[in-house]
């Protein structure tokens, strides 16, 4: 089986063929083989070499590409042209590992550094003309919807325990039918070890996983073998996960791991702080994922035209548009469609109101510099907003003056 190169841009361009001429012996690997053959995007181009990293730097330097020593102890170079950038990795081989580290050598056997990836289909190699490079059952199992570990999978898991999760992940994205047998025993014995993990592996791992086209099947099963409860406290909501998944793909949606996970969590602040705890969310991960599920008024589909745009005013349109997809997929199934869209529709061209004036122009009227300032003008700008955003100028300066008056 070959990869046709002309299908495939990111094969033929100038900068891809430009690496893979400098360092001579070098297939692609991994993730952009396994998308090829699917016919799926690729996004990052790995590249293995049977050579070592400091030949690798050597020879980008002869040809003049940038080589960047991205991970030297670990056989990792990035090259970089013309703004691309080309991850490179000698073949390895374990020597030690503990389930979070691994002390590794080099190697030059093609077939020993397969042995050592995770799983069948992420460890296929292919050449520039496309011809590839299968040392397991990587094309037979990609093309049967199965992911399955490379060799044994309890000592696959053992070499980095972060490979339970990517079961689950790599399932829901490329998995047909229920999961191998195997590899589900062994992850589902190994879950205790996922507390050895730093919550940002384990976030990058789940968020990837919530981003799959309907993710719902591969966590029932986690919940049941009672994976999922070692990451993600509390009550989960799987069917409101599951709807907004469906809502996603009827509607052309990007799938949002954040708001997926939000989905997926009880409405519950103090459940959304101990998850951003522990998967160690960004500072505006965090803040999002609070705002979701802090219990603020729910956003009804039947919400009036002047009410929407004044919550989009005070809340702004990203915050606008996460209530309602959140509320959309928490309603039954079916309804008020069209009015859920038509609420999207308004945040996504939304047009914020400027407000026309300023404390400054509260204290030229007579309010002395200080807190009664704020509240003043407070008070004006509510007006203002509950009315619909009708009143200009003028009418806000008679509107303060009148505020004046009634405080004398």
């Amino acid at each position: 089986m070959k990869i046709d190169p002309a299908l495939h841009p990111w094969m033929m361009s100038p900068e891809t063929v430009q690496v893979m001429t400098a360092l001579g012996d070098a297939r692609f690997v991994g993730g952009a083989v396994r998308n090829a053959m699917l016919g799926a995007p690729v996004a990052d181009v790995d590249i293995a070499v049977p050579m070592r990293p400091e030949e690798v730097l050597a020879r980008l330097k002869s040809h003049e590409i940038r080589a960047i020593p991205t991970g030297l102890e670990h056989g990792t170079v990035t090259a970089l042209v013309a703004g691309k950038l080309f991850e490179i990795t000698s073949l390895r081989r374990d020597v030690e590992t503990d389930g979070r580290h691994a002390v590794i050598g080099f190697t030059e056997d093609w077939s020993e550094d397969a042995a050592r990836r995770d799983f069948t289909i992420n460890a296929m190699y292919a050449a520039l003309d496309g011809e590839i490079f299968d040392y397991a059952t990587g094309i037979e199992d990609l093309i049967a919807g199965r992911v399955r570990f490379m060799g044994d999978a309890k000592t696959r898991i053992a070499e980095d325990n972060l490979r339970i999760l990517r079961l689950f992940r790599f399932h829901a994205w490329y998995g047909k039918g229920e999961i191998d047998a195997d590899a589900l025993r062994a992850a589902a014995e190994a879950k205790d070890k996922l507390k050895t993990l730093s919550g940002e592996r384990v976030a990058k791992e789940l968020l990837r996983l919530l981003e799959a086209g309907n993710p719902a099947p591969v966590l029932r099963v986690m919940a049941a073998t009672g994976v999922l409860s070692e990451i993600l406290p509390g009550a989960l909501q799987l069917p409101r996960l599951e709807r907004l998944a469906e809502i996603d793909a009827d509607n052309f949606h990007a799938r949002d791991g954040i708001l997926r996970l939000a989905a997926l969590l009880p409405d519950d602040a103090g459940v959304a702080s101990q998850v951003a705890d522990g998967l160690r969310l960004s500072n505006a991960e965090r803040a999002r994922l609070a705002a979701l599920l802090g219990g603020e008024t729910k956003i009804g589909s039947r919400l009036a035209v002047k009410e929407a745009r004044a919550l989009l005013y005070r809340i702004g349109p990203h915050r606008f548009r996460d209530r309602i997809m959140l509320q959309w997929a928490a309603a039954p199934r079916g309804a008020n469609a069209i009015q859920w869209r038509m609420l999207l529709t308004m945040a996504e061209n939304w047009q914020q109101p400027r407000f026309p004036l300023t404390g400054r122009d509260v204290m030229a009227a007579g309010i002395p510099e200080g807190p009664e300032v704020g509240k003043v003008l407070s008070s004006l700008e509510n007006w203002w907003v509950d009315g619909d955003f009708a009143a200009g100028e003028g009418a806000l300066r008679d509107r303060l003056a009148a505020i004046i008056a009634g405080r004398t």
